[in-house]
């Protein structure tokens, strides 16, 4: 069967040279005689990937050099434990509810802390992005927590937070790490899982600032302590090994491409291209307030659920698939992560004018 296109909000997919590139070295990585997947996280030849994976990292999102990048496992869902926990100062922390994923990270955020909802959007099923002002969060929080792009629901953040004086903040960047230009040094913390935009599930990116890395609670496992990671390089144990050498292998595509600048003007052009199409539709429709909506996560309906499964099945025939809306929305949802290629979304709208034409 040809490649298809692959909708799924995550794992998603891979950029095509990046696969025939990790391909091409499955059986003998640059002459070790094995592939990454059997090596050795102690040999040269992991040390050199883990090595220019952050480099490269750094380069692309400008990390200031007061900021230590770390690939760790457990997913974005597990940094949810281990921010309130490493962040303890006060014992007290503010949350931006925007989606499922914020919510998530603040009932973790509460079994450690005085974690607060200052701010949300579930009143309109989380259509868009709640505004917020510095006086809004508590002067002596130890952190205000926000997702940058809300997977499931469709929206982003287009203005960062502004937070009292001293208080970090916090992003999840899971479904939007590089794809768009991020000013880093407005965060504390930066955290996303990478089966988005970066490589296979499996690995996780915590970008930290220095300062920030001597707050922990006494009750912090060592496991979770950002920390222990900075201070042995991602090393303390056993890495994704695999997961950060096509996170390194990505690296180097968008570079190439022109870094992310470039890619954010690819992605700019690729959601224009559906919610123009949507916008134009008396058939579906995009539920998400416009001046929020996201460059990554298209959610769309047609008039009825009936029509949607349909929609979802004939797609499938013609090599579009994953387009199931997530359980808690319905419908359909299109992600067009970094590795979505132009062609895919235009495919995407001829079919679904086809389709509307057909069912109108």
């Amino acid at each position: 069967m040809d490649r298809v296109y692959n909708f799924s909000a995550g794992p998603s997919m891979l950029p095509l040279e990046v696969l025939k590139r990790v391909q091409s070295k499955m059986l003998n990585y640059e002459g070790s005689g094995m592939s990454v997947m059997e090596m050795s996280h102690r040999s040269k030849y992991y040390d050199a990937i883990n090595n220019e994976a952050e480099s490269l990292l750094r380069e692309l999102m400008n990390v200031p050099e007061n900021y230590d990048i770390i690939f760790v496992q457990g997913g974005a869902s597990m940094q949810f434990e281990a921010i309130p926990l490493n962040l303890h100062k006060n014992g007290k922390a503010d949350y931006i509810l925007s989606g499922n994923f914020s919510s998530k990270a603040y009932k973790e955020a509460q079994k450690f802390t005085d974690a607060v909802a200052a701010a949300s959007s579930k009143d309109k099923d989380f259509t868009y992005i709640p505004a917020t002002t510095p006086d809004m969060f508590r002067a002596d929080a130890d952190y205000v927590h926000m997702c940058y792009n809300n997977t499931i629901y469709g929206t982003r953040f287009t203005k960062i937070p502004e937070t009292p004086a001293g208080v970090p903040l916090v992003g999840d960047v899971s479904s939007n790490i590089l794809s768009e230009v991020m000013d880093v040094s407005k965060f504390g913390v930066l955290y996303g899982g990478a089966q988005k935009n970066v490589a296979p599930a499996g690995v996780t990116v915590v970008i930290v600032r220095k300062d920030l890395q001597d707050m922990c609670a006494p009750i912090c496992p060592t496991m979770l302590k950002w920390k222990t990671q900075v201070d042995q390089k991602s090393l303390y144990n056993t890495p994704p090994c695999w997961s950060t050498y096509v996170a390194m292998e990505v690296f180097r595509y968008i570079k190439e491409l022109g870094g992310v600048p470039a890619m954010q003007k690819i992605n700019e052009e690729k959601a224009k291209i559906l919610y123009d199409f949507l916008d134009n539709s008396k058939f579906f429709v995009n539920k998400v307030n416009p001046a929020d909506r996201s460059l990554m996560n298209v959610p769309f309906f047609s008039p009825s659920a009936e029509l949607d499964a349909k929609f979802i099945a004939e797609a499938a025939k013609e090599g579009l698939v994953t387009l199931k809306g997530h359980k808690l929305v319905g419908g359909m949802r299109a992600s067009i992560y970094n590795a979505m290629p132009i062609e895919g979304v235009k495919k995407l709208v001829e079919f679904m004018a086809k389709f509307e034409k057909e069912n109108k």
